[in-house]
């Protein structure tokens, strides 16, 4: 479609840039949305576990693909039917997520063999990681705004960085270099 990497970076990074500013302007918007990709991600897999059935020799598959493509079904449509509670949950889950993947962070900061610099950044990363899963749970409300605006700020930093990065790969032919620099590399001998 695009003819170019710089043509792909700079509309993607135009999309990425519009999405960022739809999702602070409106939030609600934005989690509404979100829960129609989801009602749409299991009215999909509802379609997939139906196939799987149909494609399926023996009776014992059979039955179990229908029923978990009922169940993805029902989620689909009590999403679409109840958007508002269907968001609570869902912010629900990413806040036991982050819970979990916070004290695994901080837990894996105690494994034999870790730098002081690396422990300390697991433990702040895993703590800090655990309350923003702890304010999710207790105000599931703010915490869908929350998301949605944090999906937007990442939207326009992302965006405005492919943006950047397809004029500069425009401009020059050449892409950014990384922050950091490469590992020499050996001579072989």
């Amino acid at each position: 479609m695009f003819k170019s990497l710089s043509t792909s970076l700079i509309a993607r990074g135009i999309l990425a840039v519009i999405i960022g500013i739809i999702a602070l302007a409106w939030p609600s918007v934005t989690v509404l949305a979100l829960v129609i990709l989801f009602a749409i991600y299991a009215f999909i897999a509802a379609g997939m576990q139906a196939a799987r059935a149909f494609s399926s020799a023996k009776a014992g598959p059979v039955f179990g693909h229908l029923l978990l493509g009922l169940a993805d079904l029902a989620a689909g449509v009590i999403a679409l039917a109840w958007p508002g509670p269907t968001a609570l949950v869902l912010v629900l889950i990413v806040g036991v997520w982050a819970i979990t993947a916070g004290l695994v962070e901080f837990s894996a900061a105690f494994a034999a063999g870790e730098p002081a610099g690396t422990r300390a950044v697991l433990i702040l990363g895993g703590l800090v990681t655990v309350a923003f899963g702890v304010v999710l749970c207790a105000r599931p409300g703010i915490g869908a705004v929350t998301l949605a605006l944090l999906f937007g700020l990442f939207n326009l930093i992302a965006g405005t960085w492919m943006l950047v990065q397809g004029i500069e790969l425009r401009r020059t032919g050449q892409p950014l270099h990384p922050a950091s620099p490469a590992q020499p590399e050996k001579k072989a001998a």
